[in-house]
């Protein structure tokens, strides 16, 4: 048996290949090659190339497999209202989430779905809707959901030129006294076997990242970060953070194992990093968003906390910049 898919406006263009991943979910990459390959999948009763991109009203002829929507996860109304009362905006072309820290974006180890499956699950007939990037599973915050091809491809191209403005807020250890800094420490790319830079930066290994921290508030053994990043490396905040000598306030793995347990002592039962905002201008409709994601409520109890054990100190602001060895 044959499965058809008949292709919408807001796929026309796709390669072939990545419509078929999207859609064929648990199916082996190298599998849905060969099916390509030997002709067992065709558009319009002909074969094509894995490069080959789709048209409207395609249709797509797919053998009979095993997907993973054969065994989907159950979801919850619980957690699908979560994340509905978690829209932050929305109109035909974008959705924005503020995500809420310790649930992934997508399925993973151990985890059976993410923010982009609920989504779809709490809203069977739409279309299309696909992530535009990612955040970490305890990070919360702005997370950025298209509605449309256009709109995905318009805002891959933006991040790809770093047209695309992000904010992040940070509870770091340790009092901040160097004001504005700019940090442009290369990272090891996603297949080495740690993300941390090195001083051997030879062979390509290593991706360019660049993270702006600036102080907002300075308490007695802690300080509030404002940071910006220019590029989207895996876990850039966090590593950048612990190699200036300031980790992230509860994070497990880069952070200060002994800070970390006095944070949740003191009431702090989640890493404090926050997407509080995105901003970008559309390519293609010259539309402008600017979204803002409030802190959730864990994390501004837990500043009003610290303000009432030591209020924050005046902050002068000095520009700095540290710069890896060899560049970035």
């Amino acid at each position: 048996m044959k499965v058809t898919y008949v292709i919408d406006s807001n796929r026309e263009g796709q390669r072939i290949d990545n419509f078929l991943f999207a859609n064929l979910k648990g199916v082996p990459k190298s599998l849905i090659y060969r099916l390509l390959r030997t002709g067992k999948i065709r558009i319009n009763g002909r074969r094509v190339k894995q490069t080959h991109r789709l048209a409207a009203d395609d249709s797509v002829s797919v053998p009979e497999l095993r997907t993973a929507q054969d065994h989907a996860p159950v979801i919850s109304d619980d957690v699908k209202s979560t994340i509905q009362s978690s829209i932050l905006y929305e109109d035909e072309a974008l959705l924005v989430v503020n995500k809420p820290a310790g649930m992934a974006v997508h399925p993973g180890n151990r985890v059976s779905f993410g923010v982009i499956e609920v989504l779809r699950a709490s809203r069977p007939n739409a279309a299309f809707l696909e992530l535009v990037h990612r955040l970490d599973r305890h990070t919360s915050g702005c997370l950025l959901v298209a509605k449309n091809k256009r709109m995905l491809d318009d805002l891959h191209a933006a991040l790809r030129e770093r047209e695309i403005h992000k904010e992040y807020l940070a509870l770091v250890k340790g009092r901040w006294d160097h004001g504005e800094k700019k940090i442009l420490e290369p990272l090891r790319r996603k297949n080495e076997k740690s993300e941390r830079a090195a001083s051997d930066r030879s062979f390509g290994r290593y991706k360019s990242a660049v993270s702006h921290f600036s102080p907002l508030q300075v308490f007695a053994e802690v300080s509030l970060m404002k940071i910006r990043i220019h590029t989207g490396r895996t876990h850039q905040i966090r590593i950048h953070a612990a190699e200036a000598g300031f980790p992230v306030a509860g994070d497990q793995k880069y952070g200060d194992f002994s800070f970390n347990r006095r944070c949740r002592k003191n009431g702090l039962r989640r890493m404090f990093l926050h997407a509080s905002k995105v901003a970008f201008q559309c390519r293609s409709t010259g539309a402008k968003y600017a979204i803002k994601a409030p802190m959730g409520v864990e994390l501004t109890d837990y500043l009003d906390s610290l303000a009432c054990e030591s209020p924050p100190q005046d902050i002068t602001i000095k520009s700095i910049e540290l710069e890896a060895e060899n560049g970035a």
